[in-house]
């Protein structure tokens, strides 16, 4: 029954990105078709074969072993407010501090960027970036700078990754941006994937960063499928030439440097956004509180009704599936960090399968802030498309939205009640 579901969910979704598409006659439904399996081929190959199964544990491992390594540089800048031994009595008499957020899980963002610079010195992250990039082009006809954006956002920011071709940018066409900025809206960087892993360890021990990681490769095939859906290529639009990846670092030291400078500012960028978007959604609960209601209202709540039957169409059984439109929620309209936190306290309600699928759901980071995030990335790579990224920027919102949504009905169906 559950996999009826899941496969409706995709159906739906898929017949969506086509209604709405900018010219249904030009739709290639091979890259339809080729999208779709290669969400099941990848998952099934990372979460069935044993060897990948013993891969992805060793990657929860580097988990713990990143968390140890940041809490030991943390605590010697900024002692016990990262949860080490208290000068004083603590409230509840523990000699342990409680660990305080900013200086806890993020500052991994520093480690885990400072790790990234190292290996793309080395130019083992561009052979990565680069095997993923030849089989988009091979399956799905991906022009080559579009397949190594959609492949570096695997393990990029989406404003990082457009980076890697900024001499193409200018080159590409409405298609090629869409999908651009589809694939930056539909996974998630390797940092967020390391502190996000262990926001949820608590309640999904043992196995999140694994399946993070599982999530953002098999949402790369999605983005293409449903931005070439929604905005099908023109004929002579796609540029295979393969744009040469070369890091501009000076050294392991300046790579090192470079990298944790740069996860610093990820830091701070994201402190901040925190500190705003939660304040504002406190406000807006405190107003809507004042309705006389027996049951209070909160935005959370509101934007889960609306969430909550997308949900149960991607496997979410009814019970459960409020729950889960409201973390999707959040993370549509405000953020993926936002939703994760909520994720960590709210999760434990849900089953394990809804876990799963709810975890995929909002690995991506399709919401309004990246809209603006991406046509200000854009914008400044190739002045040129700063109207044709503005006019996309709702529909790469969508887009997103729509693949990570695909890829938490491809694991519903993999994964039994």
């Amino acid at each position: 029954m559950w996999i009826l579901r899941g496969l409706l969910g995709i159906a739906a979704l898929t017949a969506f990105s086509w209604l709405v598409s900018e010219n249904r006659r030009r739709v290639e439904w091979r890259i339809v078709w080729w999208g779709l399996g290669l969400q099941f081929v990848i998952a099934v190959l990372m979460l069935k074969v044993p060897l990948f199964q013993r891969l992805l544990i060793q990657l929860n491992r580097v988990v713990r072993v990143l968390e140890q390594a940041t809490h030991d540089g943390a605590a010697f800048v900024f002692g016990y407010l990262t949860g080490g031994p208290s000068p004083f009595q603590t409230v509840d008499g523990a000699n342990v501090a409680p660990q305080l957020f900013f200086f806890g899980p993020l500052m991994m963002l520093i480690v885990v960027g400072a790790l990234s610079a190292v290996l793309f010195h080395f130019g083992i992250l561009q052979r990565v970036v680069n095997a993923f990039a030849v089989v988009l082009r091979r399956t799905m006809r991906l022009g080559g700078a579009e397949g190594v954006v959609v492949a570096a956002n695997v393990f990029l920011g989406q404003s990082d990754a457009p980076l890697l071709i900024k001499p193409y940018v200018k080159h590409l066409g409405r298609a090629g941006l869409m999908t651009v900025m589809t694939a930056g809206m539909t996974t998630i960087s390797g940092s967020l994937m390391i502190v996000f892993a262990s926001l949820l360890d608590p309640i999904m021990p043992g196995i999140v960063l694994g399946h993070l990681v599982v999530a953002s490769i098999i949402s790369a095939p999605a983005a293409v499928m449903v931005a070439r859906l929604m905005v099908p290529a023109e004929p002579g639009e796609v540029d295979h030439e393969t744009p040469d990846l070369k890091a501009d670092t000076q050294g392991v030291v300046d790579a090192l440097l470079s990298g944790a400078h740069d996860g610093a500012k990820v830091v701070v960028n994201v402190a901040v956004m925190l500190i705003a978007i939660i304040a504002v959604v406190a406000l807006v609960n405190k107003a809507l509180g004042l309705i006389p209601l027996a049951t209070p209202l909160s935005l959370e709540r509101m934007l889960g009704w609306v969430m909550s039957p997308v949900m149960w169409l991607v496997g979410v059984p009814w019970s459960e599936a409020q729950i889960a439109g409201e973390l999707m929620a959040q993370k549509t309209v405000f953020n993926e960090f936002v939703a994760y936190l909520a994720f960590a306290k709210q999760g434990a309600a849900l089953s394990p399968q809804s876990q799963l699928i709810t975890m995929y759901s909002l690995c991506g980071f399709a919401n309004f802030s990246s809209v603006g995030i991406l046509a200000g990335a854009l914008g400044a790579l190739a002045p040129e498309h700063k109207k044709t990224v503005a006019s996309l920027g709702m529909k790469a919102m969508v887009a997103g939205t729509i693949g990570t949504l695909l890829t938490g009905a491809v694991i519903g169906i993999l994964t039994p009640p």
